[in-house]
């Protein structure tokens, strides 16, 4: 793999997905100094092919730049998943944006030179790469009854010809876009990819994520046929396999479960350590608390979308004030997702609000992350703490895989789903059905508890990150034979669901 110093992607998708934030501006800043973008009009259009004797694998639904660190995540821990067991692996990604880049990433043996190959999504159809015109390409190319004929075309497309190159293809749908209950535009816009790589005749991985709802036929038609012609597919918890079953009929023996990619993410020390940090000499526990944006206000309508039970202000400050008063820590407000001025997605924006309402009640005891760390430096900075608590799922998975204890302040039925998955359900506080003397309670529990918790996580985390990184050594047996060219396969991973021993576990109240 190729040796690049690391930075943060700068480019960004044709528009915002909706629940994306935008990056920031300093890292923004950060990407145009470092990274390689490809903006001259041959290289735009002209990805690099593969090179002869390396397994290709292309990823989609896996983006960097747009500021949420734990789609970030995702995104390196694929590409690192996919390195440990094919280490000469040329990787690329799929997906939307007006440029092609190439950029780094970071993982245990080094850093991988990974290109982003730009699809987009829009009306301009004379560009060779907006998805519609591909996918109309590829229907066409189904009635060529010459196969010659059919590789005169694709080689016509760089794009085509990319997907067509790759050994591998796998996606990720942002880890939980796999559904329509972000609307339809959101469903189609994660969903036209894959259907374009089925039509090319690719054998596609559906990867760890989360599956639904699927509140429209429309949704239930286009999710059951991506499915059943996907050759695997992985779901991250219980209940999303549980809802694939009826779509997936009688191939539901394909659908398996598998850990989240985010567990094997590595901590790397950012160069700039919070001032608090360096400094050391404390001694009072360290509570890491990561605020949504969106939860602070409100949801994209502004009148508690989510439907939680208690407000969600009022309970960061409760929050704030349980862990200073009655447990003497220091409370260190830790951003996950990234937004420009305004935009409701932002952590930092509703960080700052707090700092307002309670940094001169708690001076050196209310501390912040202000500085805009990429997602291997933000772990890093998150296992610091004694103990966390987040409304950001990942940035939860972010504390538990290093064995920090982490209390998950749940939305959305996901983060129940996954931290069963590693023995720690009881660590969920459903903000939709507990109220804020029940969360309290929770977490006083689980803070009293901490030490016990930190060693059975400590105990549990090795397996589950060395199955993370085995994740593409389940499907090495069925690969051409130049992508079995690697080191032996670890053991495959793809435990069945009911083989897992999920537990039927009420939400935390």
């Amino acid at each position: 793999m190729k040796v690049m110093s690391p930075s943060l992607k700068q480019t960004l998708p044709d528009y915002p997905s909706p629940g994306v934030a935008l990056v920031g501006e300093r890292a923004r800043s950060a990407f145009r100094k470092n990274a390689n973008l490809r903006t001259d009009p041959a290289s735009r259009h002209c990805p690099a092919s593969g090179l002869s004797g390396q397994p290709v694998c292309c990823i989609l639904g896996a983006a960097f730049g747009t500021g949420n660190l734990g789609v970030s995540a995702l995104a390196a821990n694929t590409v690192a998943s996919v390195v440990s067991t094919f280490p000469n692996a040329r990787v690329f990604l799929l997906d939307y944006g007006e440029t092609s880049a190439t950029y780094p990433v970071k993982h245990r043996a080094g850093v991988a030179s990974v290109e982003w190959v730009n699809l987009r999504f829009s009306w301009k159809l004379h560009l060779r790469n907006n998805i519609a015109r591909l996918l109309v390409a590829a229907l066409i190319l189904k009635l060529v009854p010459s196969r010659t004929l059919r590789e005169r075309w694709i080689q016509k497309n760089p794009y085509l010809s990319q997907i067509v190159k790759a050994d591998i293809v796998g996606s990720l749908a942002g880890g939980d876009s796999f559904s329509d209950i972000y609307g339809m535009r959101r469903f189609i816009y994660i969903a036209l990819p894959q259907l374009l790589v089925l039509l090319l005749g690719k054998p596609l991985t559906l990867l760890p994520q989360t599956y639904g709802p699927f509140q429209s036929r429309l949704a239930r038609a286009v999710a059951g046929t991506i499915l059943r012609r996907s050759e695997r597919v992985y779901a991250r918890d219980a209940e999303s396999l549980a809802e694939i079953h009826p779509l997936l009929n009688k191939h539901s023996a394909k659908a398996d479960f598998a850990h989240d990619m985010a567990f094997l993410l590595e901590p790397f020390a950012p160069a700039n350590l919070p001032e608090w940090l360096a400094a050391g000499g404390q001694t009072s526990p360290l509570v890491g608390l990561n605020v949504s944006g969106l939860l602070y206000a409100g949801g994209y309508t502004g009148k508690n979308m989510f439907g939680l039970k208690a407000d969600y202000k009022a309970l960061i400050r409760q929050i704030v004030e349980f862990f200073i008063f009655e447990k003497g820590a220091r409370v260190v407000l830790v951003p996950h997702v990234f937004g420009q001025p305004g935009n409701l997605e932002s952590d930092p924006a509703a960080n700052a609000a707090v700092l307002r309402d309670l940094e001169k009640q708690f001076p050196g005891k209310l501390l912040a992350v202000t500085e805009a760390y990429d997602q291997h430096e933000m772990k890093y900075l998150i296992g610091r703490c004694d103990f966390f608590l987040g409304s950001r799922m990942h940035a939860c998975i972010a504390a538990l895989s290093q064995g920090v204890p982490a209390v998950g302040l749940a939305y959305s039925k996901k983060f129940l789903g996954v931290l069963r998955t590693v023995g720690a359900e009881s660590l969920v506080a459903d903000l939709r059905a507990a109220d804020a003397a029940e969360i309290i309670a929770l977490l006083d529990r689980a803070y009293v508890a901490r030490s016990e918790i930190h060693a059975r996580l400590a105990a549990k985390m090795p397996a589950v990150r060395q199955s993370v990184a085995n994740l593409f050594a389940a499907d090495r047996a069925r690969r051409p034979a130049a992508v079995s060219e690697s080191k032996p396969a670890p053991h495959q991973i793809g435990t069945r669901a009911d083989e897992f021993g999920t537990a039927n576990a009420a939400p935390a109240q």
